[in-house]
């Protein structure tokens, strides 16, 4: 069962999906393709690989460390540890998340990387997501616990940018800004560099209702555009929502840290009624413990339905286009992935419907949002390169990856 997400080819019953070259060369049923290996996928759902859209993977190390007192939250542990930080704490911390990604579907990643203490900080992890073969955006941002007075080292950022072709791993990996916001001179100059390179940026804001305003002090400065994408938004007028959509912005949401931490009930609906592009994202492991996407999807839904005192106030379908197609769109690579279309890159996964916890096959929508589980994911494949097969990760030790992880 093909789940193609995009809206003219539909969902396919018995069908194939032939990836040549990385990329999709056709989409249907009985399709011809001479000398390829075929993946038989009877019992399978085939849809596009998941989309996530704001992690800091450097924290996956803090898993479920986020105590239970002031002095032990979340934020006071990712800038204390956080400090002590070397760029192997940083290669360990990407390779876990990397590897925890592919387990989970998820074919794309955005590494909001807010602890660049160093060059070699930030080469060691992209170099972890090179290996690991994932497709992501590395976002360069201030080493956390800095004050608002430092900027990132824009030097470095700039070589960086310029040498991009050494580390892009044949198109997988982008580079953008993972901005504090327009706090003073030093941020404002991290900005001015990130548009001049022409690079996207990503911001926190209105994430406390203490620190409501943030999208209209962005309106106000003309800083909201496609380039830009904002997370959270918990505490967002319906002016700044309108704020978004004009200026054609998106939003991240990570519903599972947003309660967790106490922000709030994200505002998947009215963002999504505004035609502000909406994407969904695991945040950090510190505060959410791992990275389910169906679990997030679920979420998402829940909530929605509870604010609106509506079973059907956001069906399951419109949620797994928001961890699929319209993920891709906020992060401006729906040209390449997100969708299965002859042409777009080959970002797939396979989910194994003949297991326990879901068994009989309903609507395949509902079946994904409300019932399915990284153990489910049979087969992922990025740029046409399988990297889990049979459920297990494809040439990845992940005891090595585990045991590297927590001797750090």
């Amino acid at each position: 069962y093909v789940m193609t997400m995009d809206p003219a080819l539909g969902d396919l019953r018995s069908a194939d999906v032939h990836v040549r070259g990385g990329g999709i060369a056709a989409v249907g049923p009985g399709l011809s393709a001479p000398g390829a290996t075929v993946i038989d996928g009877t019992g399978m759902i085939v849809l596009p690989g998941l989309v996530e859209t704001h992690w800091h993977l450097w924290t996956t190390l803090l898993r479920s460390m986020a105590g239970d007192r002031p002095e032990r939250g979340y934020f006071p542990t990712s800038r204390t540890l956080g400090s002590y930080y070397t760029p192997a704490d940083m290669y360990a911390s990407a390779r876990l998340a990397a590897a925890e990604a592919i387990h989970s579907g998820i074919t794309f990643v955005h590494d909001w990387c807010h602890n660049v203490r160093t060059p070699e900080h930030a080469r060691s992890d992209l170099r972890a997501l090179r290996e690991m073969g994932l497709r992501a955006r590395f976002s360069y941002g201030t080493p956390t616990g800095q004050a608002n007075t430092a900027t990132i080292d824009l030097a470095d950022f700039a070589r960086l940018h310029e040498r991009w072709v050494d580390y892009a791993n044949g198109g997988l990996l982008s580079l953008g800004l993972a901005w504090r916001g327009p706090s003073g001179a030093a941020s404002m100059r991290d900005y001015a560099v990130a548009r001049e390179l022409g690079l996207p940026v990503s911001v926190h804001v209105n994430n406390f209702e203490a620190s409501a305003g943030g999208i209209a002090a962005l309106a106000s400065q003309s800083l909201l555009g496609p380039h830009l994408q904002v997370i959270h938004a918990i505490w967002s007028t319906p002016a700044e929502i309108r704020a978004l959509a004009a200026g054609g912005a998106s939003v991240s949401l990570s519903p599972f840290t947003e309660l967790r931490i106490g922000f709030g009930l994200p505002l998947t609906a009215d963002f999504l009624a505004a035609g502000v592009p909406v994407g969904l994202s695991v945040d950090t492991p510190t505060l959410s413990g791992n990275a389910d996407m169906f679990a997030i999807m679920k979420a998402v839904q829940n909530i929605e339905n509870g604010r609106s005192h509506n079973e059907f106030a956001l069906p399951a379908r419109r949620v797994l286009e928001l961890a699929t197609i319209e993920g891709a769109r906020s992060m401006g690579i729906d040209s390449s992935v997100g969708s299965l279309v002859p042409g777009k890159r080959a970002d797939l996964i396979m989910i194994n419907t003949r297991q326990v916890n879901l068994g009989v096959f309903g609507d395949p929508a509902h079946l994904l949002v409300e019932a399915a589980q990284p153990a489910n994911v049979d087969t992922v494949m990025i740029d046409g390169k399988i990297l889990k097969q049979g459920g297990a990760l494809d040439g990845v030790e992940v005891a090595a990856i585990i045991g590297e992880a927590g001797g750090s």
